[in-house]
């Protein structure tokens, strides 16, 4: 559904939201998400540069979170790293279907619509509010299983 680097950026960012009057830097972001440190630093530019987080210098630099929880939406997250990818024209470049879609090609945009549409109706204040048994981000590294 979505792409290794949209997963790493959602749990850098609820990581962020969760400690957001502390500023993580890469490597600490990494050990609690499970994210290999390398790759983060390239997923962490591209939510810098989204306006998402605000990368700060110094002694005590890294990162945090550019907006309240409430102000940022799954949708934005995933649309920084790896845009979601929709149908307009076919795919398969029949000139003759142009931008009216097979059925197979319409119902695969319907369900997309329909996952962006999740998305942008989701924010990361949701997110951790959300009454579950399992929080996000559960401690990584994950203990052997028995």
């Amino acid at each position: 559904m979505i792409s290794q680097t949209a997963e790493y950026a959602l749990r850098a960012i609820v990581h962020l939201a969760t400690e957001p009057t502390t500023a993580q830097t890469t490597r600490q972001i990494a050990e609690k998400t499970g994210v290999p440190s390398p790759y983060l630093a390239k997923v962490m530019k591209s939510l810098a540069r989204a306006g998402l987080v605000r990368p700060q210098r110094g002694l005590h630099g890294g990162f945090r979170l550019n907006r309240a929880p409430e102000a940022v939406s799954i949708y934005e997250v995933v649309q920084a790293v790896d845009p979601l990818t929709r149908i307009h024209t076919c795919p398969l470049g029949i000139a003759a279907h142009g931008t009216n879609l097979c059925p197979l090609h319409r119902r695969l945009d319907d369900a997309m619509a329909l996952v962006e549409q999740a998305f942008k109706s989701s924010s990361l204040a949701e997110l951790l509010a959300e009454p579950s048994a399992s929080r996000p981000l559960c401690p990584f590294p994950l203990p052997p299983t028995p």
